[in-house]
């Protein structure tokens, strides 16, 4: 089972957001970490980048695929978790903290409300 902390919002795409004040942290989930197993790479958006909703903002490199990270609202890119460049492995480790990929602000902060809860993003995946 994977883990899906209660306070998060989710995506089908299965990145996670976390309310931080004014601005969102996203990353992706435990689900997603699994299913791609070890990340080897992950091609970061540059700081001040502003994205539209579900516009590509990321791609992750794993020794199985590449996959997009897709900005789950639109918002401008506040900061990017530069860690990873040498440490890609941290988003396998630990998906809800020290892999954390960008910070985000948001064009409309209220559209959050609009993403999965945790119980509907369990009932996603099947869990």
């Amino acid at each position: 089972m994977s883990q899906i902390p209660e306070e998060l919002y989710y995506t089908k795409e299965h990145e996670w957001m976390r309310v931080e004040g004014d601005e969102i942290v996203i990353g992706i989930t435990d689900h997603a970490q699994d299913a791609l197993t070890d990340i080897v790479y992950i091609e970061l958006p540059g700081d001040g980048d502003s994205f539209e909703d579900m516009g590509e903002f990321a791609i992750v490199e794993s020794v199985k695929s590449a996959s997009p990270i897709f900005a789950p609202l639109a918002g401008t890119i506040t900061a990017v978790n530069d860690a990873l460049e040498d440490e890609p492995e941290l988003m396998n480790q630990d998906p809800y903290g020290a892999g954390w990929i960008v910070r985000m602000k948001l064009e409309n902060p209220d559209a959050i409300t609009g993403m999965m809860s945790a119980a509907d993003y369990k009932a996603e995946i099947g869990e």
